[in-house]
């Protein structure tokens, strides 16, 4: 006898769509038991200078949606946007080695907020939030800031690291919220949105 085809209990039917480039946002969402299709937006990722440091992501969220197609009524696009805070300094990707060897270093020995903001759009409805997270760095020296950057080369990362990668082993001393929002989706806030978004 075939085992019964299992369907995820709590998340509507919907053809979900993720407008995220982000291999790690795919693995992320993958990890909802979801079929999802991965739909390229471009957009740039440009912000007015009034905002406050911690709306800087929701708004990126947003604008990324603002600026796919229509969507069908199936459908339910998602996506997102990652910053680092330090202080009231916004930490965006960096633009060369040099310049991820200068964020590495301010964040090095510091406390540092890191705030995904999500955007879920319907033909009729939208969602707009976001999650912080709280990130301690132990101090590192020049050579493990190098030898991190020439390695994993972060320049598709806010801040210029990758919590799941040698940094964050050998180097965060502690989180304070969801370790995954560190990675791009505050996964047990977004799976709540999902199962409640019309």
């Amino acid at each position: 006898m075939p085992e019964p085809v299992l369907i995820q209990p709590r998340i509507p039917i919907k053809k979900y769509l993720l407008g995220s480039a982000s291999p790690r946002r795919q693995q992320l969402l993958g990890g909802l038991d979801i079929s999802f299709e991965v739909v390229k937006i471009s957009t740039e990722e440009i912000y007015p200078n009034d905002l406050f440091p911690e709306d800087v992501a929701t708004f990126l969220a947003k604008k990324k949606s603002d600026a796919f197609r229509d969507l069908r009524e199936d459908e339910v696009l998602i996506t997102a946007d990652t910053i680092v805070i330090l202080g009231e300094e916004v930490l965006e990707k960096p633009v060369d080695f040099d310049d991820a060897v200068r964020m590495v270093t301010e964040l090095s020995g510091n406390k540092h907020t890191v705030v995904t903001g999500v955007c879920l759009r319907s033909s009729n409805n939208q969602l707009v939030f976001n999650e912080k997270t709280d990130v301690f760095f132990r101090h590192l020296d020049e050579d493990e800031i190098r030898y991190y950057i020439s390695k994993y080369k972060p320049y598709d990362k806010a801040g210029s690291y990758g919590v799941q990668e040698w940094i964050g082993y050998t180097s965060i001393k502690r989180l304070e919220g969801c370790y995954y929002n560190v990675m791009g989706l505050p996964m047990q806030s977004l799976y709540k949105a999902l199962c409640e978004f019309q």
